[in-house]
This record gives C-alpha cells, sequence and structure tokens, in this order.
C-alpha cells in the first residue's frame, strides 16, 4: 500500500506541506508579535493573535488544497458561505492584519516562499517604523464630555458658558433623555485650552448643572468606546 501524498493529490508533496505550514507558522507568529508590541489600545486580545497564526496556517492549507484546481476552489467558497462571524472588530488596523496573514497564507501555501518572507519583514518593518516614530499621530488631545442637566433650556445654556471657559473649541455631538425624561444627558467633544485640567472643568460643570453626573474621557482617540 502507497501512501505517497503525491500518488494521491498529484498537485502537492510531503516536503510541499511541511514547508508551507511551517513557514506560515512562524511568518504570522512574526505577525502576531509585531502586533502585539505596535497595539496601544486597551482591548487587546491574546486570542485575537492566536486566531492571526492560525488563519495564516489554514490559508496556506485551503491555498496547497485548492492548487489549480478551480473545481476545488469553487468548492471551498460554498463551504465557507455558511461561516458567520458574529464579533465585531473595534479597530481597522486588526483588519488589517487579518488581511496581511492571509496573504502570507496564500503565498506559502502557492509555494512562493521568498514572496511570503519578503513581504512580511518589508510591511512588519514598516509598521515597526510608523509605531517609533509615531507617524500620522494628531497631536492635538480631545475629550468626550458627557453631562446630565434638568431638561429646562438654560442649563444647557450655563453648561456650554463653561465650555467656552475651558475649551478652545467644542461640539455637542447628541442629546439624549434619561431617568424618564426627568435629565437630558448632553454629549460634547471639546478641547481644552492650555493649562486647563480635566478635574477643573468637571468641578465647574458640577456647579451648573445641580449636582448631576459630569463625565470628561480625556485621549478617547485611545481608547475602545
Amino acid at each position: 500500500m502507497n501512501f505517497d501524498l503525491q500518488d494521491l493529490s498529484g498537485t502537492f508533496s510531503t516536503f510541499d506541506i511541511i514547508v508551507s505550514l511551517s513557514l506560515s507558522f512562524v511568518l504570522s507568529a512574526i505577525i502576531g508579535w509585531v502586533y502585539r508590541y505596535t497595539h496601544k489600545n486597551v482591548s487587546y486580545s491574546q486570542s485575537y493573535v492566536q486566531t492571526l497564526v492560525m488563519v495564516g496556517m489554514v490559508i496556506s492549507l485551503i491555498m496547497l488544497v485548492v492548487g489549480s484546481n478551480i473545481a476545488r476552489a469553487f468548492a471551498l467558497v460554498g463551504a465557507l458561505s455558511v461561516v458567520r462571524f458574529r464579533n465585531a472588530i473595534k479597530e481597522t488596523r486588526d483588519v488589517g492584519f487579518i488581511f496581511l496573514v492571509m496573504a502570507i497564507g496564500m503565498t506559502t501555501g502557492t509555494r512562493f516562499y521568498l514572496l511570503a518572507i519578503a513581504a512580511t519583514v518589508a510591511i512588519c518593518l514598516v509598521l515597526l517604523i510608523m509605531n517609533k516614530f509615531s507617524w500620522f499621530k494628531l497631536d492635538v488631545q480631545r475629550q468626550v464630555v458627557k453631562v446630565q442637566v434638568p431638561p429646562e433650556p438654560e442649563y444647557a445654556a450655563l453648561v456650554e458658558d463653561v465650555l467656552i471657559q475651558y475649551c478652545t473649541e467644542f461640539e455637542l455631538v447628541s442629546t439624549e433623555a434619561v431617568r424618564a425624561g426627568a435629565l437630558n444627558e448632553l454629549y460634547y467633544t471639546a478641547q481644552l485650552k492650555k493649562g486647563k485640567k480635566s478635574t477643573e472643568l468637571i468641578s465647574a460643570l458640577g456647579a451648573v448643572n445641580t449636582g448631576q453626573r459630569v463625565t470628561v474621557l480625556t485621549g478617547y482617540d485611545q481608547t475602545d468606546l
């Protein structure tokens, strides 16, 4: 009985399997470490990084199976179309890392090994450089200000007077009725004046909103809401 995979598949050998899966694992793991090193927000997920490595290896295996067979490609598309993903991805860069490991899996699975290595090194180097030198960083730090006030219009005016005093600019994002309409919750984005502190803003807002709740979230662009 002959167990040579070359005879069974006609498209790949045992050596191809070992090299493709091993290389996709190593390169996907490198991408995972780069993701971990450059991650700045609070929602880091170990399972997500492990999934990146798994996706790279699975895509490599799929490309080995498909090869140049169109019928197998359509069969796999039909099989994968039943999968439903329900977890929302919070950051757009997370989507980029998924596409990156998929591309690496495709190149290793189609046996473009040199291309896979070169692409991983080049793209990871770019990511590390952008992280090191904070490319495209917006130096302006903005706040989210959430204030609960009675529904009378004069309280909203008092809140805006305080924001004018403490902020260089602000914008009302939304207004929501809470506690069965007993209070209005106002959401603003604002930029504090130089030398002003968020604690001072909270105290000033607390003095005009009849002691209701005041929340100031600083640097919300670096926080997952």
